[in-house]
């Protein structure tokens, strides 16, 4: 099985970006669960406030349990996270490794 990208891209709040950063700042300390080999942050360039989350799963099957995680503490700082984001605004993205 190949390796899955998830990606998360959204607008936050200007009024919230230093409570972003601390909050995807401890998320990312966090976030270690087994298959998943990389969680990053990106500021797109150009555009103020625009970022991307970026999830990189050693299989389809570790994203798929990534959902799953028991962590009280990471659910509530991916929701802080939800609740900072402009509404309408989040794309999502999958991609499956195939070569």
């Amino acid at each position: 099985m190949g390796k899955v990208i998830f990606t998360i891209q959204y607008e936050i709040n200007p009024l919230k970006r230093v409570e972003y950063l601390n909050v995807a700042k401890e998320l990312k300390s966090l976030v270690s669960a087994e298959g998943l080999e990389s969680y990053s942050v990106y500021e797109v360039k150009g555009k103020l406030n625009h970022f991307q989350e970026v999830y990189i799963f050693s299989s389809v099957e570790a994203h798929e349990n990534f959902d799953d995680s028991s962590n009280e503490r990471i659910n509530l700082l991916i929701n802080k996270l939800s609740e900072i984001k402009v509404k309408n605004t989040t794309k999502y993205a999958l991609y499956n490794e195939v070569i």
